[in-house]
């Protein structure tokens, strides 16, 4: 959410940063309706002050014994009284309209982000490893995978539909010890991740305090408690109507919504494994075949709570964080900046961590990490109390509140992990080395073979 007093006073540098998105100057219209919204509330305000004055003159009228003057008082009050609600009302319709249009509108990119339109603009930042080479033609992780017996779409269609799977055996242990092992790296040192276990059902609040929604409802899924077939279809006015998460940035970033918090607590970090859940709307014919894009899928996210002055080296950190990872499987990967027009709603700027896949013979992203700014915190109203004065405010118990910075990035993808692991440990007779690092997730096993 943006700052509207901002773009009321810096109107020429909010446009110019929504045109490098690709997008029109938007602060006329955004300007246009706050006008009308403050007047208003002013028109509203003043009717209400003198609602107040005159009740106070007609009590001074009838001790002066201005019955008359007490009489037209008395209609004034009155017809003020019935003006009221409806002068509240087209302020509250035009704050709430307001409120709808700025939802609406992406953050802003910092100067840093390279320009472009779509990914071919995206600029790489460093690689680790290189391509290993192999005496024979790398399959893919569904040939494996189902070569293996552990990897069964057959089965999961019959069960839930398209993109979904069956994993079995040694490939469903591996992702079991792949959640567990980012874990374990991300909550011991340095790291030093808080780990959680959220929910994974919120309620609208939440979407929208991460910026799902409104933007993004056709990619939820929606989910209503016993009431399938009963035509409740307001989903914002159900009190028993949950959205399931598309990531566990969403529980963890909220859980600072609508809080102040001590200076001196910050940064926040937090890590969980969890189910994720994407409806995929826009991505009809893209990567049907294999665990590319599933409905259902485990994630394990990274999510800083900062002050703004902590919030680009915390980006840096957190990128070097889901770096790990890969490092220690010993995977090939690059890491690239992504331009403004590649970059998520939320975003200020983003590094995405592509892992080589050798049986796709391209890169594919298994991690994004991204610092946001005050962006979310606004629309969660999630602030911080500073230390002392000075230009933050002051005070006895610190300065006036601030809102936070927040960040987030995968810490990664266990599915496409997974795949990476697979497609970069395969065997010339079908079977999947186990990287050392993960050996002791995995009872000790080295290899993983099909069952004769």
């Amino acid at each position: 959410m943006h700052d509207i007093k901002w773009i009321r006073d810096h109107p020429d540098a909010f446009d110019a940063a929504l045109r490098r998105r690709g997008l029109s100057g938007e602060a006329k219209r955004l300007i246009g309706i706050d006008e009308r919204r403050r007047a208003a509330i002013q028109t509203s305000e003043a009717a209400l002050a003198r609602r107040n004055a005159a009740s106070r003159e007609i009590g001074a009228a009838k001790q002066s014994n201005e019955e008359q003057r007490a009489q037209t008082l008395m209609a004034e009050v009155a017809k003020l009284k019935d003006d009221i609600p409806h002068l509240e009302a087209q302020a509250k319709a035009a704050g709430d309209e307001l409120d709808k249009a700025l939802a609406e509108i992406p953050n802003l990119p910092l100067e840093e982000v390279p320009d472009g339109a779509d990914e071919t603009g995206n600029v790489e930042h460093h690689h680790f490893n290189g391509k290993r080479n192999y005496a024979f033609t790398p399959k893919q992780h569904f040939e494996l995978g189902e070569g293996l017996g552990q990897m069964d779409f057959e089965t999961a269609a019959k069960l839930s539909g398209a993109r979904f799977v069956v994993l079995k055996s040694g490939l469903a242990r591996m992702e079991r010890a792949l959640g567990q092992f980012m874990l374990d790296i991300h909550t011991s040192e340095p790291h030093n991740y808080t780990e959680v276990s959220p929910p994974i059902l919120v309620r609208d609040d939440a979407m929208f305090g991460t910026a799902q929604l409104p933007k993004f409802r056709d990619d939820q899924f929606s989910v209503h408690a016993g009431l399938v077939g009963q035509g409740r279809s307001n989903a914002a006015e159900d009190a028993s109507h949950f959205w399931l998460i598309p990531t566990a940035e969403v529980p963890l970033t909220n859980l600072v919504r609508g809080s102040i918090v001590d200076e001196a607590e910050l940064p926040l970090r937090y890590t969980a494994c969890t189910p994720c859940f994407r409806a995929e709307a826009g991505a009809a014919g893209k990567d049907t075949r294999g665990m590319i894009r599933q409905h259902q899928f485990t994630k394990v996210e990274l999510v800083s709570i900062t002050t703004p002055e902590q919030s680009m080296d915390e980006h840096e950190r957190m990128l070097a964080c889901a770096e790990e990872v890969l490092r220690r499987l010993d995977l090939h990967y690059r890491v690239v900046t992504l331009c403004t027009g590649d970059m998520g709603f939320a975003s200020q700027k983003t590094y995405d961590i592509e892992v080589w896949l050798p049986g796709q013979n391209m890169y594919r992203e298994i991690s994004s990490c991204s610092v946001c700014g005050d962006f979310q915190a606004r629309r969660m109203n999630a602030r911080y109390r500073p230390k002392g004065g000075g230009e933050k405010g002051g005070g006895a118990k610190g300065g006036l509140p601030r809102f936070v910075h927040t960040l987030n990035g995968s810490g990664v993808a266990v599915g496409r992990a997974l795949i990476a692991v697979m497609e970069t440990y395969q065997q010339d007779n079908g079977s999947i080395a186990v990287p050392e690092a993960l050996q002791p997730y995995m009872g000790g096993a080295k290899i993983i073979e099909r069952k004769q």
